[in-house]
């Protein structure tokens, strides 16, 4: 949801990996473009979800050259494709309450589960998540929370609900970011509220509004990128963020610590889809198999410090990584936790308050 994820980085042993279980679809690709069909596929999705090394192996196997443009949100991504600008696209990467948002629009096409390869690796829970019963439209790629990633050298309390920003803004002032992100800013309040991050009670919106209105004076930024940065760099004490960033960034800093608020956070899902548009659409099921591979799942998980939705893949990991809460939350965690679901019309109300908050 919104923007994501400084991800693919340094993967340099992603070339050396085996193709082996998807050849005879690679073989197809690979004759359809030597047939005049198209030898690129364009892949528009999160700002940080390409890597040259894993887009070369990609090439490597199937014949197919890789163009990546990239975009910071889902309403972003939206809008262009909207208006017209998807044209050359023929997969995204959209979250999982966009999906629903992007069949209503009759963008997607319903995939061929015969042409896909390695579905059975998924954990259950994915192969029908319920944003998208049984994959109609989307194969999720990587999942996480939302939660605060704090500096506990200069922050020894840790921060146990998101009401900790309100009752030490004196202390945070200018050094604490939130996500450029309506539902997930406003749904975490929400949730700190007693309410639900799906709320469409506009007295509860209208609530969530003034709180941060209270805190914005406080705030250095809506940002859901140039934070990482920062933190790194002292100029942050604390910043709203996603799992996978912060398991990365405090990587980096092990002073860094990520905890998910006790009333609750968002849990989401990131997905691939092929649009009816698609002007690949071979080279589009060719890199869907290609990312259901188990050694590719583990190595973007293990290297990028996301949690997989691919259970082969995970049995691959190390027991650290399939240990870490961070990763893979326990279920009394999980339980406290929501997936951001489409509102339709509402959604205007949300961003009505919005506006106001982030023009003001």
């Amino acid at each position: 949801m919104t923007k994501r994820r400084n991800f693919i980085q340094g993967v340099t042993a992603l070339s050396t990996l085996s193709l082996a279980g998807c050849g005879w679809r690679l073989a197809d690709v690979r004759a359809s473009t030597n047939s005049g069909r198209t030898d690129q596929l364009y892949i528009y999705t999160w700002t940080q979800y390409s890597d040259q090394k894993l887009l070369q192996t990609f090439t490597t196997q199937t014949g197919l050259k890789v163009l990546v443009d990239v975009y910071d949100s889902n309403e972003v991504m939206l809008a262009k494709l909207l208006a017209g600008g998807g044209g050359t696209y023929s997969l995204i990467y959209p979250s999982d309450y966009m999906v629903q948002k992007m069949v209503d629009r009759n963008l997607l096409i319903e995939l061929q589960h015969d042409r896909l390869i390695g579905l059975e690796n998924l954990f259950p829970q994915f192969q029908n998540p319920s944003y998208d019963s049984n994959n109609r439209y989307s194969i999720p790629f990587n999942w996480g929370t939302t939660g605060l990633l704090y500096n506990s050298e200069v922050l020894p309390q840790a921060p146990e609900d998101w009401d900790y920003l309100w009752q030490n803004k004196d202390i945070l002032n200018k050094r604490m970011t939130l996500l450029n992100d309506v539902r997930e800013v406003m749904g975490a309040v929400l949730r700190m509220l007693g309410y639900s991050y799906n709320s469409q009670n506009e007295n509860e919106i209208k609530q969530a509004y003034e709180k941060l209105t209270e805190l914005k004076p406080a705030i250095a930024a809506f940002d859901t990128d140039a934070w990482q940065n920062q933190i790194l760099a002292g100029d942050l004490m604390i910043a709203m963020c996603y799992s996978a960033d912060a398991i990365r960034v405090s990587k980096e800093n092990p002073k860094l610590k990520y905890v998910i608020p006790r009333s609750g956070s968002s849990l989401w899902t990131d997905t691939m889809v092929i649009l009816k548009s698609a002007p690949n659409i071979d080279g589009a099921y060719a890199w869907i198999n290609f990312m259901l591979q188990p050694e590719i799942a583990a190595s973007i998980s293990q290297r990028l410090k996301i949690a997989t939705p691919n259970q082969a893949g995970f049995e691959l990991l190390p027991n650290n990584i399939k240990n870490n809460v961070n990763f893979f939350p326990p279920d009394a965690i999980l339980e406290k936790c929501e997936r951001i679901s489409p509102l339709g019309n509402f959604e205007e109300v949300y961003e009505r308050y919005w506006t106001q908050l982030t023009s003001s």
